[in-house]
């Protein structure tokens, strides 16, 4: 039996970019699109577990602004989505940038909001539901960076990515246009105070910089591309490696 051919693809080309925009081995990289389909499942299993946990935010939200509540689960499926497309051979830009936004977006800030209030999310948790949503979302950020093999992340694609987690983060924190803001229910209310400032404010300053990481890591990567395909030796990482294999030029 061709277990490649049942559950996934050979693997598309890989460019050689520094270490910092492709830091996994290229064998993990490999085994992620010759098992494509399981990766796609697991996604989709995390989404629908990702629903039910978003359950009864849900019921307090209207409906109109229900889009912007499963942040996490939204993610994960649209690396789902972006992974099935390119397996099926109708890969789209615009998605697989989305995918990898909300993978590297949503994969740091839980852990981030996880380790910050810890006391009570432990407390409602548990240390098994707590270890699991820890690893898990940042898993997210793992399967994130094999993205690149099938995206040169074009400025389009890019634009719409920003676009969509710019709109979702104003939703979550800022100018709700209905009812209330959507962001992940905490542990605590939004006004009460932590450190110098509010838990709300805390939360929203990790969401702020975790939209601008993804975007710079996205560009970063178009630079780097486009530099190797035409052959431009320039240091894209100021590391002395004009050629991307680790080692000084």
């Amino acid at each position: 039996m061709d277990i490649v051919g049942a559950l996934g693809r050979e693997p598309p080309e890989r460019e050689s970019l520094p270490r910092w925009l492709a830091p996994l081995p290229k064998s993990l990289e490999d085994v992620a699109f010759r098992f494509v389909w399981v990766i796609v499942a697991i996604n989709l299993l995390g989404t629908a577990f990702g629903f039910w946990y978003y359950r009864f935010q849900f019921r307090e939200i209207p409906v109109e602004m229900w889009a912007f509540v499963p942040d996490s689960p939204g993610a994960t499926l649209l690396i789902a989505l972006a992974l099935a497309a390119w397996a099926v051979g109708a890969q789209r830009d615009w998605l697989t940038a989305l995918a990898f936004f909300g993978n590297v977006k949503l994969g740091l800030w839980t852990p981030y909001v996880l380790v910050v209030f810890y006391p009570q999310f432990l407390a409602n948790s548990g240390p098994a539901m707590y270890a699991f949503l820890l690893v898990s979302h940042l898993g997210m950020v793992v399967q994130a960076f094999v993205l690149y093999r099938i995206t040169d992340f074009p400025v389009k694609a890019v634009a719409v990515a920003t676009a969509w987690y710019t709109v979702d983060l104003l939703m979550d924190y800022f100018v709700p246009v209905i009812g209330d803001v959507t962001h992940t229910s905490l542990p605590y209310l939004d006004s009460d105070p932590w450190f110098t400032t509010t838990v709300l404010q805390v939360a929203a300053a990790g969401a702020v910089t975790l939209t601008v990481i993804p975007l710079f890591w996205a560009l970063a990567t178009r630079v780097a591309t486009l530099r190797l395909r035409l052959g431009d030796g320039e240091d894209v990482d100021g590391d002395g490696d004009s050629d991307g294999d680790g080692h000084p030029a």
